[in-house]
């Protein structure tokens, strides 16, 4: 199995409060990889490190095959955080065109990447008079610089409307077809079925890993939400 993702006895604390315990996970090339868990769950830190901007107490994380945070994986990741990065003063196209230009190759245009999360018509538009769901696909936009392989979007529809986080879903699993691989985080349950599979965190703990289909016939139950409290109570 080619692995984008593979942590080993991952142990991260921060201030002597223990965030990851013992966390050991895989997580297969060209997917849609949910993470799920309340906040203070660890989705986060666990994020962070995976794109090298997290020190590590002990074990490992491997990364396209690489040790988390080598220099070659700075031009295939894409890691967008809950806050949107993007400068509010610039167009969308001006802003995707400053963040390409940190980069020594891209694989695509700004014009590209902008019609890639459909934002053509917008590209001459300040990103500060953006729609909440124009912002949030800015931000995803910004992701996509480089030759990202692996992107990681940190809670990308909080906020969002139902219709608008349907429409991001749809351009996650359009990137995914594409062979990208997504690690997406989120606190919300019923975005668990947009996912080819799911990593449910507690505390700082794995409690499962499946597809929405094998969790659902591991607790028998068949909403996301009752899955995890099921989960909660067997661990």
């Amino acid at each position: 199995m080619f692995t984008a993702i593979e942590c080993s006895h991952l142990n991260i604390a921060r201030e002597k409060h223990q965030i990851l315990h013992d966390l050991s996970l895989v997580v297969p090339r060209g997917v849609i990889m949910g993470l799920l868990g309340p906040s203070g769950s660890g989705k986060t830190t666990l994020m962070r490190a995976v794109a090298g901007l997290q020190k590590i107490g002990s074990g490992s994380i491997k990364v396209l095959d690489l040790p988390a945070a080598s220099k070659p994986l700075r031009q295939l990741i894409g890691y967008s955080t809950q806050s949107a990065s993007v400068y509010s003063d610039l167009t969308c196209l001006q802003n995707i065109r400053y963040f390409a230009s940190l980069y020594s190759e891209n694989e695509k245009t700004p014009k590209e990447i902008l019609a890639s999360v459909d934002l053509t018509k917008s590209a001459d538009q300040m990103a500060g008079t953006l729609s909440g769901g124009e912002r949030a696909r800015l931000a995803l936009a910004t992701t996509l610089v480089g030759t990202p392989q692996l992107l990681i979007l940190d809670e990308p529809t909080v906020g969002l409307d139902p219709v608008l986080r349907v429409q991001l879903w749809t351009l996650f699993s359009r990137l995914a077809e594409e062979g990208k691989t997504l690690l997406i985080s989120s606190h919300v349950m019923d975005e668990a079925d947009s996912c080819h599979d799911l990593i449910l965190l507690r505390d700082g703990r794995a409690l499962a890993q499946g597809s929405p289909l094998e969790l659902r016939a591991m607790t028998g139950k068949s909403r996301m939400d009752e899955v995890f409290i099921a989960l909660i109570g067997a661990a």
